[in-house]
């Protein structure tokens, strides 16, 4: 089966009205500013975009709070613009099998002016302040080298407990084996969504992750799981691209109502009951 093109008529502008995981030039692998990621998913058709740069040793090895103020600064940006409602994400690593994520540990004393805080506070919650939800994913499996499927799947658990985490990021691809019925029933319990990364289905990752992300879609499905379906757009030519997502939600006769990205309206109302 070819390969699918990317063109005008491309299944996503009548299946999906948002893109909420994306990257920008502050992800450094990625190639595009906020504003052309924007004018792209106008151009697409979008309703909501949402921002999701990586917070993780990829985006600075100094763990120093001043590497991130584009983050700590997101309020600066319009949440209507150019009409596209633009919301502010990350896409962070889950670091170890506690399913703590990025930055936990990492202590601040001040500000990114060198003025001392009145009580410290972690990285974790201080970049986090300003951002409306946050993806959790894994980059880097050596952690789990050796890990039981018990401890796995624990792991990805207390990861959906975090207050800000709305969206599990592309668990078909991590590499990280779990067990994937009790971390559907607790992201179905606390209302969080299961990623369906079109990524994922780039050819150098195989039919073997395919056929992971289809089980997990299938299981989502007749578990009555939301799932959240992403670009992860690190270009903005490829904003709102989601055809083998689309293909493979088609081909499995994937339920519309569980996906929570069909709308803004559907996204945000997820959101909201969610996180707050």
């Amino acid at each position: 089966m070819a390969e699918p093109t990317y063109d005008s008529a491309h299944v996503p502008h009548a299946a999906f009205g948002c893109d909420v995981h994306t990257h920008t030039l502050f992800s450094r692998h990625a190639y595009s500013t906020i504003g052309e990621c924007v004018e792209a998913a106008k151009a697409a058709g979008l309703e909501l975009l949402g921002s999701t740069d990586h917070y993780s040793c990829m985006t600075s090895p100094s763990l120093h709070v001043r590497d991130y103020q584009y983050l700590i600064n997101l309020k600066l940006w319009p949440r209507l613009w150019d009409g596209v409602r633009v919301l502010h994400g990350v896409e962070a690593d889950i670091v170890d099998l506690e399913g703590r994520l990025f930055g936990w540990n990492v202590w601040l004393r001040e500000g990114i002016t060198g003025r001392a805080f009145r009580h410290e506070t972690t990285l974790k919650d201080y970049v986090w302040r300003e951002l409306d939800y946050v993806i959790a994913s894994i980059h880097d499996q050596t952690f789990a080298e050796g890990a039981t499927l018990a401890q796995t799947t624990r792991m990805y658990i207390r990861a959906l407990d975090d207050p800000k985490v709305l969206i599990l990021g592309h668990p078909g691809r991590s590499g990280v084996p779990f067990e994937l019925d009790p971390v559907l029933r607790a992201a179905k319990e606390r209302g969080k969504l299961i990623e369906i990364n079109e990524h994922s289905f780039e050819t150098h990752y195989g039919q073997r992750t395919k056929t992971t992300c289809m089980r997990i879609a299938e299981r989502c499905a007749e578990l009555g799981v939301m799932i959240s379906t992403g670009s992860d757009a690190h270009i903005a030519c490829e904003v709102g691209r989601f055809d083998r997502t689309a293909a493979l939600l088609h081909e499995i006769h994937f339920p519309r109502e569980l996906i929570a990205t069909r709308s803004a309206d559907a996204f945000l109302s997820v959101l909201h009951a969610a996180i707050g």
